[in-house]
């Protein structure tokens, strides 16, 4: 009996890539053999004609279900709504921009039909991103996995199959505030890698300005690790020891030396240097706070406003 597989794909402002990401994804999986698919489409509220364009779709083939979030809630909470609403086996996320390769799939379906549960899309080549972002993505990978127990896979994105049993461990997880590739990392299981060259993009622009990035990574930081805020507890003590013994300095110089006079640059220096740590540090309290804060509430992830699917025509 051919295996359901679920395809998941958020959509936020692609309306000029749906057709062409159809075209291009169903002969690939209409080839591969023992399989069915389901093609679940996540319209992350867009503000252009992507969800007219989706609906468009899931009334001429039933394999489509649209689902329609009531606001633009970010990538992470889109996939995890397409995760939810996947029904499959085995599920694959893939971006609709098609940078990702699909003829990258049916190695996965492979992988996985040989016994991996979880399959990863490695990018071994990254021409197609600025030097700038390549760089920041690097950096970011490493200092990571620096400070958090948790490894991420270097140059792994979202693209990759994941068995039912991994989806269901997913779902068990409560955040509110997600990071999506250190919970794929967190959950486990037996992991096989594949590597591609990425592509430049078919349509549009990417989503994801520098302040975004910068507040991703960020959030990744500090969702598996609390080494940041631990790293202020050292500062604060090198600086108090610092400080006792300059301060010890200054008695015995006095003692023995007399009073001198103070220098305005020295003061200075020492108020708006020990300032700014103290700020820093308050940030970084912030930020961790500010996550408990958002926890706490216990708000859905996403709300979903209509799932969008034709049923399939009864087979004779």
């Amino acid at each position: 009996m051919p295996s359901l597989i679920s395809l998941v794909v958020p959509f936020y402002n692609e309306g000029n890539g749906v057709d062409l990401f159809a075209q291009t994804i169903l002969p690939v999986l209409t080839a591969i053999p023992d399989t069915e698919w389901e093609l679940v489409c996540v319209d992350d509220g867009s503000k252009d004609d992507t969800l007219r364009r989706l609906i468009a779709l899931a009334r001429q083939n039933s394999q489509f279900k649209i689902v329609e979030l009531s606001r633009n809630f970010g990538k992470e909470a889109a996939m995890t709504a397409g995760l939810d609403a996947a029904t499959g086996a085995a599920v694959i996320v893939i971006d609709a921009d098609l940078q990702d390769p699909p003829e990258l799939i049916p190695q996965m379906i492979t992988a996985w039909q040989e016994g991996a549960e979880v399959v990863l899309g490695r990018r071994v080549d990254r021409s197609s991103d600025s030097a700038a972002k390549r760089l920041t993505a690097s950096w970011f990978y490493s200092l990571h996995n620096r400070l958090s127990k948790i490894k991420i896979p270097s140059n792994v994105g979202d693209f990759r199959l994941m068995d039912r049993c991994v989806v269901d461990a997913l779902q068990q997880l409560p955040e509110r505030q997600r990071f999506m590739k250190g919970l794929y990392a967190w959950v486990g299981f037996r992991t096989v890698t594949l590597d591609y060259v990425r592509a430049a993009r078919n349509a549009g622009e990417s989503k994801f300005s520098g302040v975004a990035l910068w507040n991703f990574a960020l959030e990744g930081l500090t969702s598996f690790s609390t080494l940041p805020i631990r790293i202020w507890t050292y500062l604060g003590t090198v600086g108090a020891i610092c400080a006792l013994m300059y301060g010890l300095f200054i008695v015995g110089r006095t003692l023995f030396m007399g009073n001198t006079v103070p220098g305005y640059a020295s003061l200075f220096f020492a108020v708006t240097f020990f300032g700014s740590i103290q700020i820093i540090s308050i940030g970084m309290l912030g930020e961790y706070i500010g996550r408990i804060y958002m926890e706490t509430k216990q708000r859905p992830i996403y709300l979903v406003r209509k799932i969008h699917q034709t049923p399939a025509s009864p087979t004779t």
